[in-house]
């Protein structure tokens, strides 16, 4: 999904409480390309850049802006910060020397920190940095629990509109009002295997106070916002918070429209009439696996029968979507296993659900596990990127995982328009208020047209900003050696391009 950086415009809206002056930039918008930052970088001369990205997908490119900021303006400070530099931040150190520090865990208090100590920076903690050639940890900070004293997000210094025109993104879980995205809440104590949140945030869970969250709503709709989505890793915790959130909501008279992630094994589901009450429209739930064993390979620590009362509750409740996130090609699964996902995906009162392949990446419980099969090499492989599929033998092959996902997709939905028409016209009435009706159509019968049909005029736009077969190149991307990334990353923007112009085309052309 498109979503505003709400990490950056959380830092520039500290920096700017502190009386520095900061300017942000959106990789994503396709307004401000590599060559505009630098130019302005150029033109300004800051004292320091900060760049934040979430995995290891986006460090090649993190990587080849640093040499292009460094190329142009020797001097400036240089800095990383996200999910991936934390939980590898020696390591991105010593590959991309031009980088003056990596910042770890939470960055708010830590820029600040930074920022006053750029020239004596042995006092930051959370800090990696080099001194005489020799990369330095200064000491971990300790995790923030007040999270209440940080402003409000700098949401608008930063040019968003572009966001809401994804057709297939933003509309299909909340509304095309104005968007935005908010964090009431940090980490997730759960231990499943594919996830490094646990790690990142030392296994804790910390939250806003619900007065804080209604303050900020209150100070949207005053902008006027009409939907956000919250980037909890998991809102459904601590049931009287919830209910104070939503009677707070309520008594404000808030219509914000807003979205939350959680676990079908909440406490809180008991609370589902209440935030439906205060236009909580969306709850996204990982669901993984319609397989029992594969629930317990993954240590999702969850059971079909949660899975099926979590679903249910939510759509009696009257949330309008309720969104599965399924994986497939996970370690153990058979042909069996996916084909009960698939069943039980068709099942469900789900309104929408994704199936993407289980991937492995640094800082997870199964990459630990792989390492010690020895199907990665810490060392060498630390920065890739792999599809659990490729490297493990005990899943399906690639083409057989393919093969059973394009099978069961059409199973789906032939399932659901037979069992559950009344909840698939309420969808497809949805779709329609942003989508031609010939695109909708399509959606609906592109699963049984085989492998030679392209896409539909929606789904070409939605790939301008990341789709699939960019989300595979920039996996490939990761596996490149430095001395030839420049050359790659070149190629693969000639080919965003031309992913662009070909969504330029397909808007500007007649409807039949």
């Amino acid at each position: 999904m498109g979503f505003p950086p709400i990490g950056i415009m959380s830092l520039s809206a500290v920096l700017k409480e502190a009386g520095h002056e900061c300017v942000m930039f959106d990789q994503a918008n396709p307004e401000t390309p590599n060559e505009v930052i630098i130019e302005e970088i150029r033109r300004q001369r800051p004292h320091l850049v900060g760049m934040s990205f979430l995995s290891t997908t986006s460090y090649p490119y993190a990587k080849i802006m640093a040499r292009q900021i460094r190329a142009v303006d020797s001097t400036v400070r240089l800095a990383f910060g996200g999910v991936f530099a934390s939980l590898n931040a020696g390591l991105v150190k010593m590959q991309c020397p031009e980088v003056d520090f990596v910042c770890r865990g939470d960055g708010e208090q830590l820029i600040l920190d930074l920022v006053s100590n750029l020239d004596n920076p042995e006092g930051v903690l959370g800090l990696t940095w080099a001194k005489e050639g020799r990369v330095i940890n200064n000491p971990n900070r300790e995790t923030e629990r007040h999270l209440d004293q940080w402003p409000f997000p700098d949401r608008e210094s930063l040019p968003l509109d572009f966001i809401e025109s994804m057709p297939l993104d933003v509309p299909a879980v909340l509304s095309m009002e104005r968007f935005t995205t908010m964090q009431t809440s940090r980490g997730c104590p759960w231990p499943c295997v594919f996830c490094d949140i646990p790690i990142f945030n030392d296994g804790k869970w910390r939250f806003r106070s619900a007065e804080h969250v209604v303050k900020e709503f209150k100070y949207l709709q005053e902008l006027g916002y009409g939907a956000v989505y919250f980037v909890d890793d998991h809102f459904l915790l601590k049931a009287k918070r919830i209910e104070a959130i939503c009677q707070g909501l309520i008594d404000e008279k808030i219509t914000i429209e807003w979205g939350v992630e959680g676990r079908v094994d909440s406490v809180c589901q008991h609370l589902f009439p209440i935030m439906a009450k205060a236009h909580c429209r969306t709850i996204m739930f990982g669901i993984e696996s319609g397989s029992q064993k594969i629930l317990d390979r993954l240590k999702k620590e969850q059971t079909l029968e949660e899975v099926e009362s979590a679903v249910t509750t939510a759509k009696k409740a009257g949330i309008e979507i309720v969104h599965g996130f399924f994986v497939v090609g996970s370690p153990g699964e058979t042909v069996e296993d996916m084909r009960a996902t698939f069943d039980f995906a068709s099942r469900l009162r789900l309104d929408t659900f994704g199936f993407n392949r289980l991937c492995v990446y640094r800082g997870t419980p199964l990459w630990k596990e792989y390492v010690e099969r020895g199907l990665v090499n810490d060392a060498a492989d630390w920065y890739k990127y792999f599809k659990c599929s490729e490297i493990d033998p005990t899943c399906l092959p690639g083409p057989v995982i393919n093969d059973e996902r394009t099978a069961g997709l059409r199973r789906l939905f032939v399932y659901k328009l037979t069992h559950y028409p009344i909840q698939i016209l309420t969808l497809l009435r949805r779709f329609l208020r942003f989508m031609p009706l010939r695109d909708v159509l399509y959606l609906i019968v592109k699963p049984f047209l085989g492998k030679k049909k392209g896409q539909t005029k929606a789904e070409v736009m939605s790939r301008a900003v990341e789709h699939g077969a960019l989300k595979d190149a920039a996996a490939q991307l990761t596996m490149v050696d430095d001395d030839v990334l420049e050359r790659v990353i070149e190629e693969s923007k000639a080919e965003r391009l031309r992913i662009q112009q070909e969504a330029e085309r397909a808007a500007a052309a007649p409807r039949a």
